[in-house]
């Protein structure tokens, strides 16, 4: 190898390593549906969004990710999921539930896949109060360069879109039902709710298909004092869920900012720790290659030879230095992102709410709460069937 070409080649390596970069795609923003023909009241289905599976179990060994920012995450999604549902105004009741067993029309339930600012991807699955599976499908948005600019004022979401899109694959569902299907749906889910307070009087009401679906059998009298009874017990219910709502949305205000603000810090941190890592793996390369090809024309018998293997040698090592700087700058943007998600976390904490004789205090374990609320509630039925 002579000198020219021992030099052509260095300046070709930095010239290639030189090279690196991102561009950040905007995405094609799509809007909520909306229902515009009038669904008559027995026709409309009450829709349960469970809290999201915070996907931890897939992430262990990613130490940039703090299980407390998507547990809170899990819950931030879920609020924002019910009420972009509810704002289409196809559904009856849109509510965040704390628990599969909570008996409602429509079930949707979420797990996050992914979450850094820039990029979100979520699984949803949305089955019906008879078992059938609605839709099985994952969603994914990249955020506008825009979504984090404060000087535009933009007020939507960075990922609305996302939202919005599982929210009219939903109403698509509800408008594919057959006939008198939603009040078929709404008859199961009263005698599920009337099943567990009284399974001895309503157990046949339901059977179990061979693929797992449940069926009516038989419907009682409409003026059954027995379902009087529990229609009244359900009404509790129904107010005890309300009152979670105001949790939720409580917990969804006081962490919009802090997010907010979190995500835009998130969004311009993975876009530059993206680019050094480019840029650290070019170099690398780059410079393994150099110092390679420098030693090998160090060794030539040519002088010039030589001369220019001790100068690409020479280069190479400087780009394997930078490549290292490189990869220790981007180690400070995953440690601020640590940071940041430490600075949130401090804003998440425990909501007390009031419940008629008492007070509660919601620390994540909604779920553990309404199992005790549904004591209470078989407390009350079988004080007014004077069981007790």
């Amino acid at each position: 190898m002579n000198y020219k070409c021992t030099i052509w080649l260095l300046t070709l390596l930095l010239a290639l390593t030189g090279c690196g970069g991102t561009t950040v795609k905007s995405t094609k923003f799509t809007q909520l549906e909306q229902q515009t023909a009038e669904i008559p009241e027995a026709q409309l289905l009450d829709l349960g969004v469970l809290g999201f599976d915070p996907g931890l179990d897939d992430i262990e060994d990613d130490d940039s990710i703090l299980p407390e920012i998507r547990n809170a995450e899990a819950r931030f999604f879920a609020d924002q999921l019910a009420d972009t549902i509810q704002s289409s105004g196809a559904w009856g009741a849109v509510r965040v539930i704390p628990a599969a067993d909570t008996i409602v029309d429509v079930y949707v339930k979420g797990k996050i896949l992914h979450s850094d600012g820039e990029n979100l991807v979520l699984a949803i699955h949305a089955y019906d109060t008879s078992g059938i599976t609605w839709l099985r499908k994952e969603y994914d948005d990249r955020a506008s360069r825009y979504a984090y600019d404060r000087r535009r004022k933009i007020k939507d979401d960075p990922f609305q879109g996302l939202f919005n899109r599982i929210a009219n694959d939903l109403i698509r569902e509800r408008q594919n039902l057959e006939g008198d299907r939603a009040e078929t749906l709404r008859a199961i889910s009263e005698l599920r709710f009337a099943r567990l307070f009284a399974p001895d009087a309503y157990s046949d009401y339901l059977r179990e298909n061979r693929k797992g679906v449940l069926e009516i059998s038989r419907l009682p009298a409409e003026n059954d004092p027995l379902l009087t009874r529990i229609r009244r017990i359900r009404e509790r219910d129904y107010l005890y869920i309300d009152t979670l709502q105001e949790y939720y949305h409580a917990f969804s205000r006081r962490m919009e900012t802090p997010y907010q603000n979190w995500r835009a810090e998130s969004y311009s941190e993975v876009i530059a720790a993206r680019e050094l890592k480019q840029q650290s793996t070019q170099r690398l390369v780059g410079g393994i290659a150099a110092v390679v090809g420098g030693i090998a024309a160090a060794t030539s018998s040519n002088a010039a030879s030589r001369t220019g293997g001790y100068v690409a040698a020479t280069g190479g090592g400087m780009l394997i230095k930078s490549a290292l700087e490189k990869k220790a700058e981007a180690q400070l943007h995953i440690e601020t992102l640590v940071e940041l998600g430490q600075s949130l976390e401090a804003e998440i904490e425990p909501q007390v709410i009031e419940l008629e004789d008492r007070t509660i205090t919601l620390t994540g374990n909604a779920e553990a709460q309404y199992q005790q609320w549904k004591a209470i509630l078989q407390e009350i039925y079988a004080a007014e069937r004077g069981d007790i």
